[in-house]
């Protein structure tokens, strides 16, 4: 455990503001986030999702919900769940990025939570105060120890919940192995709709007093189609049918009114023409050495996450050396709008480089119409892009990445429309909901949207 876990941990146990607050026993949250939901097709009347109309129609929504940078999954679903920005919770990446000199940096994607998480979590809280949570999809979440019942995104077939919905006949053995990576794997429609049912299992079975629940297929198919595509439109309406699937569970448990909904997202998107491959331009540069797309040593290497990247010196020596030469080399690259100093990040709610092993020396954001590919093959710096229509990553200032917010049912007010939120002040929210509170937060709660 490195200084900043202890001192997350340390006050998770000991803030006073915790333990004088009564956790509301009997009431139940859950939150959904449906992954990669721009603001503007929400707003877009001819998008048929009623069931989100009607949440929205009974309770509160935002036209528009500003995201964290960087606008990517794992960063803005920590969000969510933190109240406190990227520079405190500590995820940069959708998983843990692990930097090694004179080698490309390394994803670990199911790095333990305690590895990634630096921040107390609304499901940390709740389980230290008593109350019982569970997780279906979530992210950044391996290991918590603070989740009662989980169905996580590549499900064990040892994994308590999936024995108790094997044995309910609730899923099969070879439904659960058409989850696992490889190519047996289903596609993500197929995945929501057994994620979507082991929600339902654990609300139904356990009624816990946290319920995290989280959908892809929506940002899969905006990937490969782009937004506001004929496919984009109806992986949405699935998304709504999923929706209407668990809010009916909610009403055959017989909790509809102890149940306090909200709906959001991780981030919104953009549509994408073209490609820009860095790593080329630092192969050209004679800072990334190696033989088609196998890199044998660098100096410095660009990690990209769809609108923006991250570039590092993998050469410590050489470091004072070289962030200068990238700032010129990726000011004057095609499609580059934004050159960034790492030591920036907090101006975007990022954390230093000096802070956080996974930051960036640079950030790199991308113009629109582009996108980062991190791939080194050919000799072209900018290339078209195929088989990918749309993504995200741009600043958060970018209105195209705004997300949706929803809130309903019990608590909520009614028949409020607001003109923006902030994803930062969903968990203090949900957490005044449930009787709790966050030692430190960077949003707020909503009180505006909630019952007295």
């Amino acid at each position: 455990m490195n200084r900043l876990q202890l001192l997350a941990f340390i006050v998770l146990l000991f803030t006073p503001g915790i333990s004088r607050t009564e956790p509301a026993r009997d009431q139940h949250v859950i939150l959904i986030s449906i992954d990669g939901f721009p603001a503007y097709l929400w707003n877009d009347p001819t998008l048929m999702v009623p069931n989100l109309r009607q949440l929205a129609a009974n309770g509160v929504s935002a036209k528009a919900m500003t995201v964290s940078n960087p606008s990517i999954t794992w960063i803005n679903h920590t969000t969510l769940i933190t109240g406190v920005e990227p520079r405190k919770h500590g995820v940069l990446f959708n998983g843990l990025l692990v930097r090694k000199d004179g080698v490309p940096p390394v994803i670990e994607q199911w790095a333990d939570k305690s590895r990634m998480v630096f921040a107390p979590t609304l499901y940390d809280l709740a389980h230290q105060a008593g109350l019982t949570t569970a997780e279906s999809d979530w992210v950044a979440i391996t290991n918590p120890g603070t989740i009662n019942w989980s169905f996580a995104e590549l499900p064990k077939p040892d994994d308590a919940v999936v024995k108790e919905m094997i044995a309910a006949g609730v899923a099969t053995e070879e439904e659960i192995a058409w989850m696992q990576m490889g190519p047996n794997r289903k596609g993500v429609a197929f995945l929501d709709s057994m994620w979507t049912r082991a929600a339902i299992h654990m609300l139904e079975t356990h009624k816990p007093n946290l319920l995290l629940y989280h959908t892809l297929n929506t940002d899969a198919t905006h990937h490969t189609y782009g937004p506001r595509s004929g496919p984009g439109f109806t992986a949405l309406e699935y998304a709504d049918r999923l929706v209407g699937d668990l809010l009916a569970a909610v009403d055959r448990s017989g909790l509809k009114e102890k149940t306090t909904i909200v709906v959001a997202t991780d981030h919104g998107f953009k549509k994408v023409t073209k490609f820009i491959q860095p790593n080329v331009a630092l192969k050209e540069a004679g800072l990334v050495k190696g033989f088609g797309p196998t890199v044998s040593s660098c100096d410095a290497f660009v990690m990209t996450q769809g609108g923006m990247a991250f570039a590092y010196v993998t050469n410590p020596a050489r470091r004072d050396e070289l962030i200068p030469k990238l700032k010129d080399l990726f000011s004057n690259t095609e499609g580059i709008a934004k050159v960034i100093d790492g030591e920036e990040g907090p101006s975007l709610g990022m954390p230093k480089p000096s802070e956080n092993a996974g930051m960036g020396d640079l950030i790199l954001y991308a113009a629109d119409g582009y996108a980062f590919r991190k791939e080194m093959t050919g000799d072209k710096v900018v290339i078209p892009s195929e088989n990918y229509a749309g993504t995200h990553g741009y600043p958060n200032s970018d209105p195209e990445l705004d997300g949706i917010f929803i809130a309903s049912g019990a608590g909520i007010k009614k028949g409020i429309v607001l003109d923006r939120v902030r994803n930062l002040d969903v968990a203090p929210t949900l957490a005044k909901v449930m009787g709790l509170t966050f030692p430190e937060i960077d949003g707020r709660v909503l009180e505006e949207i909630l019952e007295e």
